[in-house]
């Protein structure tokens, strides 16, 4: 794998986890009492969707686990199958070959589904990162109107559609709660690449050999996989190909990998073990996100 130079993905310009209200700009009363309100239903509107995005992503990666899990039962089943002692099914002409065959084909059925919980995982990740760069509220039309409108985007220049840095509902301005989202996006981002790496080689597996659908990494695993990626800043503008997974505080410059079409029982438990314990997630963060954030908006996220 080519070493990437991009950017890395959704990293917090702060780690505070109590975030200020900065400097406030200037900002009309009458702008400013209209504002509010609609940024506040707004900013509720978000949370609201990145807390259910939260449990979706839950329930996408316990399947996906499930999934693998079957996938590599299958697998081991197949490559052991011609050591083990049949007892009295030894006697019976290609009991191995039938067993094996049907074996084969769960195997195919559990890498279909293995795919489609990964592609589940990617979409929820895709549509948090869309969420967290939506919490701005943009004065939309004259502002000298008595009737102002809103808007998700900014119609001039001067308006960068934080109400001038004022706290939307006691203490938090828009970009406090831009900062927690960030935090919170940048660890499933990064969960969401490792967790490709373990696709990528649990797809790779097979009982026979060679393999004729091998997977490397720098290969789209569905169609249009590359343009989610590219949502999340996964994609390397200079390479085009997804960017090595990393842990994090590490970068992501990796050489070539290669993957193995038959690991043994101890390799594939680790992946799976891997999987179940989401090494970039920390879980108890992500609650005392939802947590203060839902204190700040004076309503439960959950």
């Amino acid at each position: 794998m080519e070493a990437s130079t991009a950017a890395t993905p959704y990293t917090p310009k702060s780690t505070n986890r109590n975030p200020q209200t900065p400097t406030q700009s200037p900002i009309t009363a009458p702008s400013s009492r209209l504002w509010r309100p609609t940024a506040q239903r707004n900013l509720r509107n978000q949370w609201s969707k990145l807390a259910s995005l939260r449990q979706e992503w839950d329930s996408a990666s316990s399947n996906g686990r499930a999934n693998a899990t079957s996938l590599v039962n299958a697998y081991l089943s197949i490559k052991y199958m011609g050591s083990r002692e049949l007892g009295v099914l030894s006697e019976m002409p290609d009991i191995v070959n039938k067993a094996s065959q049907k074996l084969l084909k769960q195997q195919e059925l559990h890498r279909s589904k293995l795919l489609s919980s990964y592609k589940d995982m990617v979409s929820v990740v895709a549509k948090m990162v869309k969420t967290s760069r939506s919490m701005r509220c943009f004065v939309k039309g004259s502002s000298n109107s008595p009737l102002l409108q809103f808007s998700g985007y900014s119609e001039c220049n001067n308006d960068p559609g934080d109400g001038g840095g004022i706290p939307v509902f006691t203490f938090w301005s828009i970009s406090c709660f831009e900062k927690v989202a960030e935090e919170l996006v940048h660890m499933l981002v990064l969960e969401l690449n490792l967790k490709r790496l373990l696709v990528v080689d649990l797809l790779s597996v097979s009982g026979r050999l060679p393999m004729a659908n091998s997977l490397h990494w720098s290969e789209e695993l569905y169609p249009g996989e590359f343009g989610d990626l590219s949502m999340c800043n996964l994609i390397s503008e200079e390479t085009c190909k997804p960017i090595y997974p990393r842990l994090h505080g590490q970068k992501s410059d990796r050489p070539a990998i290669q993957h193995n079409q038959q690991p043994d029982h101890d390799v594939l438990q680790v992946y799976l073990t891997t999987w179940l314990v989401e090494v970039n997630i920390d879980t108890q963060r992500v609650d005392e996100i939802f947590a203060e954030v839902g204190e700040e908006l004076h309503c439960k996220l959950s």
